[in-house]
């Protein structure tokens, strides 16, 4: 009785400690996520980024953050039932100089579902840099492989201001410059910055 007794009680140590190891790293793992704050002409909202599934696009998109990129874009494209984009122009539709473009990471798991967040593109899969878009629909055509074979990576989703986001959605649109689908009170990014995960 005592032999067994003495047994089981390491066994139980040693299982509580992977247990509670386990669920104390994915905790951690959780709670280390960025989250980044874009303040906008109609409001902030708050993105949580996904470093495990798509690390390249996320350190692509904090370096753009961090160097003070997004300070005074646009949303420069916005269609309701589809998607809200910026990070890429000014007010005038002028693109910004942006690095080099990062790997597509579309096959991460993660969809073009409402309010996940994703990079904007150029028909080569390879070629995103600064800009990126919200989903405002279920847009599981733009998933990997989608008509490309690549789909759009998704790297991060709205955890606050969905009501911004569907503000933005709702604006009045026209055709400038050769751009399609531009509001005609221009959207400003004031300022992106890194913000601490909340617990």
């Amino acid at each position: 009785m005592q032999e067994s007794l003495m047994f089981r009680i390491p066994l139980l140590a040693r299982f509580l400690t992977v247990f509670c190891g386990l669920t104390l790293s994915h905790a951690v793992m959780a709670g280390d996520a960025p989250q980044v704050t874009l303040k906008t002409s109609m409001g902030e909202i708050v993105l949580e980024l996904d470093q495990e599934k798509a690390p390249k696009t996320v350190a692509n998109f904090l370096s753009y953050v961090k160097n003070g990129h997004y300070k005074g874009t646009v949303f420069h494209r916005v269609i309701d039932g589809f998607m809200i984009q910026g990070g890429g122009m000014d007010e005038k539709l002028v693109t910004k100089p942006t690095g080099k473009p990062v790997k597509n990471e579309a096959k991460n798991g993660l969809k073009n579902v409402p309010y996940s967040v994703a990079m904007a593109r150029t028909a080569n899969p390879d070629s995103a840099t600064s800009q990126f878009f919200i989903n405002v629909a279920n847009n599981e055509g733009l998933d990997y492989p989608g008509q490309d074979g690549f789909g759009y990576t998704v790297f991060g989703k709205v955890i606050a201001g969905q009501d911004v986001v569907d503000k933005i959605k709702g604006v009045v649109v026209d055709d400038v410059r050769g751009q399609q689908n531009v509001p005609v009170v221009p959207i400003f990014i004031k300022n992106a910055s890194v913000v601490k995960p909340v617990k």
